[in-house]
């Protein structure tokens, strides 16, 4: 079936589905494939629970008109997004970026919604099933796309972009993110910045961080960028106002206050600021859209406890993300401070590096307690007595639950597979 006859049905359709579990009535189903499921085996329950074609690439009942066999499942729903998407005449903006992408995105979609009907990638679906998802979902309704695009390897972002087809990108940073796939910072900077290439390539618009020289000397010449900064002339001028407890940035004589902790936070709120003026949102709209946005989903939220405050900021973790939780922990106030932290994943030959160095950074404070978890930092365990160690979370909660933890400040953080959130019912 040619993808022109497969949009007709899909137009008919009340969208997509690849998981037969969640599938409703009149949806397309997509069989996808990954390492330990195969979803051409529930092309019955997929029917029973009423979808109206299933697009599956093993061949089952010929008989059976509803289904339809393609050669490649993913590439044919990649291929689906691709030709939804230009039939939609609106900007797409693309994010990408080691550290702040989730937030960047959910702070531009409150501004952004003041004014427009955005559709924004829900939660982290920000891969090469993700995004298809994402713009499959957008409709005539909608005037502004927000796509969200992740990657651990070189070659990944390029291959977004050609589905998604952005018309506007930022990338909030270059950090040590996934440095199994990427090798090196380098590779990371080069996977990364494929959404600038692709931008250049097709005139798009570049939002910068004109404080960021490694973006700015990938950007060259190129006329059509948009920056913000603090202390370079710019489209739009930021200034930090204040950061406790929240995060407060000043633009164009207008006071914007946020629910957000952190200095990193920094440039996530005033990319969001940046594309509300690039985009004519009135700034009390912009202020109005950010004072409404709350940190969620193990992202820096603020958790009361009896008489602690939790810090929980669990969903993910690298080193450049580590340092800059910490750094801001450090400068918070408080009588009893508690560090828990947990393994960073996917850093490759650098790991036992880079758990060493974090070690020692949190070994420079002056924190009251410090406790780390899992097998990456327990290696160090006989080296740094100081510090508490823990091979799993399940055998720290244990432990936590016999301690008697009173007015603490405590940050919570590590890789989403360390599943600290479930820490916090122990205090």
């Amino acid at each position: 079936m040619k993808i022109k006859e497969l949009y007709a049905l899909f137009l008919n359709s009340d969208g997509i589905s690849t998981d037969s579990r969640k599938l409703k009535p009149n949806m397309l189903f997509f069989a996808l494939k990954g390492d330990n499921f195969n979803a051409n085996n529930f092309t019955q329950k997929a029917f029973d629970a009423g979808a109206s074609y299933c697009i599956i690439d093993e061949k089952q009942d010929p008989q059976n008109e509803r289904l339809i066999v393609v050669d490649d499942v993913l590439k044919t729903l990649q291929q689906l997004a691709y030709f939804h998407r230009k039939t939609l005449d609106i900007p797409i903006i693309a994010l990408t970026g080691s550290n702040g992408k989730t937030t960047t995105k959910e702070l531009i979609n409150v501004v952004l919604s003041r004014a427009y009907n955005i559709h924004a990638t829900q939660g982290n679906y920000n891969n090469h099933i993700g995004v298809p998802l994402t713009l499959l979902e957008m409709d005539s309704q909608t005037q502004i796309g927000i796509v969200e695009m992740g990657a651990n390897h070189i070659g990944e972002i390029a291959e977004l972009c050609k589905i998604a087809a952005p018309t506007h990108g930022y990338i909030t940073n270059f950090g040590k993110a996934h440095l199994e796939g990427f090798g090196s910072e380098a590779g990371v900077i080069k996977g990364k910045s494929e959404l600038y290439d692709y931008l250049i390539n097709n005139a798009g618009f570049i939002f910068v961080n004109s404080d960021d020289d490694k973006q700015l000397t990938l950007l060259d010449s190129y006329k059509k960028i948009h920056t913000f900064s603090v202390k370079k002339k710019s489209d739009t001028q930021v200034l930090l106002s204040s950061e406790t407890p929240f995060l407060n940035i000043e633009s164009q004589g207008c006071l914007i206050q946020s629910q957000l902790l952190g200095r990193y936070n920094f440039s996530n709120l005033a990319a969001a600021i940046t594309m509300g003026c690039f985009f004519k949102i009135n700034l009390d709209d912009i202020k109005k859209g950010v004072a409404s946005y709350t940190p969620k989903n193990n992202r820096s939220e603020i958790i009361k406890k009896g008489s602690n405050t939790i810090i929980l900021d669990a969903y993910n973790a690298n080193p450049s993300s580590m340092e800059a939780a910490l750094d801001n922990f450090n400068a918070m106030k408080s009588s009893a401070k508690l560090v828990i932290l947990g393994d960073m994943f996917e850093l490759g030959g650098q790991s036992e590096k880079e758990h060493l160095a974090l070690i020692k950074k949190v070994n420079s404070y002056n924190f009251s307690q410090m406790f780390f978890i899992g097998l990456n930092f327990f290696e160090w365990a006989s080296t740094f007595p100081e510090g508490t160690f823990f091979e799993t979370t399940a055998a720290f909660k244990e432990a936590l639950l016999s301690m008697r933890i009173e007015n603490a400040l405590v940050l919570i953080k590590g890789s989403r597979g360390m599943a600290l959130e479930c820490l916090v019912e122990a205090f």
